[in-house]
């Protein structure tokens, strides 16, 4: 019999890494179910590792709007009495993308083989995430598919306007930054060597601020390339810089130092947590389990690693709330509301109001920190170009009332 590596959440929330010998990973999948453990990958030892471009391009068949629309439609079919292998046919033209049904076509075959929906959404090379391969495979064992899908499609939905919400509110700054180089670019590039040919000729002696404008449109106009390939590679440092732990650490630790910024992030990444904690739990899974699978939707490090401790602590008996507050790290408002659903018994749904209340406070805060980064990256702007306008213009008055 071939040799599978698995991948599984005890019932004590530890990651379990191991191998078993069996015909199929379906079934390393049903012997660590019937031991107690939630499974999370099974494949062949003897597969490699180059499949990393592969799985990138599959993902891109079926990014996160198809997967939203794919589990929005089936949870519809299944609420509407469907049984699940004609719902996946019916699902099958969904997809605009050829690769996109052919995926659907890998799962509904994999159904009718007799495999649930859960293993044959994690046959399809990490398209879907681990978190929503758990939550389906917790439905399963629930007997509630058809709610678990309709929470879960909200769970994907709500996170979708959260994304687009900052994405957003970032587009105009952004906007205005990149205005803000290609205006002093043009100036410097186009504008001022038109003046500066008119003061060579008349062998006009330049102030030092004007001369300054000059030489560095010089700068601009003959080592262009240059500025260009600096760009580049300070950007392909910097994403080498913040892939490394130590650094990303460091920095993602400074940013919650910072009192408008560090605010914000802290409040994005409690809506996130929330939301995710609240759903898994909801659906059955144990708390231990859903602080292991809900660590990874934070974007900050210095967050994610406090869950982490904390989790250690509720694996000792302490409660989430408490555990939460040791760390020092999330708002207290979302501490104490934890806090509460714990001792109400009613955790999942205090989960999900913290989730509500901080989506809505991210979106304050997203406002009010538009409303003063905007006005300043246009001052900016302006000052630039008033800059480099005055520098040209005032030795031309100058000369005009020497003539004069």
């Amino acid at each position: 019999m071939p040799m599978f590596r698995y991948k599984a959440l005890s019932a004590a929330g530890e990651v379990l890494d191991g191998r078993m010998e069996a015909g199929s990973a379906e079934e390393v999948a049903a012997r660590l179910q019937d031991q107690g453990h939630l499974p999370i990958e099974a494949h062949r030892a003897d597969e490699g590792g180059g499949e990393g471009l592969g799985r990138l391009f599959r993902r891109q068949s079926f990014g996160h709007a198809q997967i939203l629309q794919f589990t929005q439609q089936l949870a519809t079919l299944l609420g509407a009495g469907q049984p699940l292998d004609r719902a996946l046919g019916l699902l099958l033209e969904l997809p605009e993308a050829a690769a996109g049904r052919r995926l659907v076509e890998r799962v509904r075959e994999a159904v009718r083989g007799g495999a649930p929906l859960s293993t044959a959404l994690d046959q399809q090379h990490g398209v879907f995430p681990r978190l929503y391969v758990n939550l389906v495979r917790a439905g399963e064992a629930g007997g509630n598919l058809q709610e678990t899908l309709a929470r879960l499609a909200d769970y994907l939905e709500r996170n979708a306007k959260l994304r687009a919400r900052v994405g957003n509110a970032l587009i105009y700054p952004a906007i205005l930054i990149v205005m803000v180089f290609v205006s002093v670019a043009f100036l410097l590039a186009v504008v001022v060597p038109q003046f500066q040919v008119l003061f060579e000729s008349l062998d006009a002696e330049l102030p030092w601020y004007s001369a300054l404008v000059m030489e560095s449109s010089l700068f601009v106009r003959q080592w262009w390339w240059l500025l260009g390939l600096l760009l580049a590679g300070g950007i392909t440092w910097l994403a080498w810089w913040l892939g490394q732990p130590g650094p990303r650490r460091a920095l993602d630790e400074r940013v919650l130092r910072l009192k408008l910024v560090g605010d914000l992030v802290a409040k994005l990444d409690t809506a996130r947590l929330a939301r995710t904690l609240g759903t898994l739990v909801r659906n059955g899974v144990p708390l231990l389990s859903a602080l292991n699978l809900a660590r990874p939707v934070l974007g900050n490090r210095v967050l994610a690693e406090a869950v982490e401790a904390a989790a250690e602590e509720v694996k000792t008996g302490s409660g989430l709330g408490h555990a939460l507050a040791r760390r020092k790290c999330f708002p207290r408002l979302a501490v104490q509301m934890v806090q509460v659903g714990e001792e109400s018994g009613e955790l999942d749904t205090m989960l999900l109001k913290v989730a509500d209340t901080f989506e809505q406070e991210t979106g304050n805060a997203l406002e009010r920190l538009l409303a003063a980064l905007v006005p300043a990256i246009t001052l900016v702007m302006v000052l630039l170009v008033a800059v480099v306008i005055v520098s040209v213009l005032l030795p031309i008055y100058d000369l005009t009332n020497a003539i004069g």
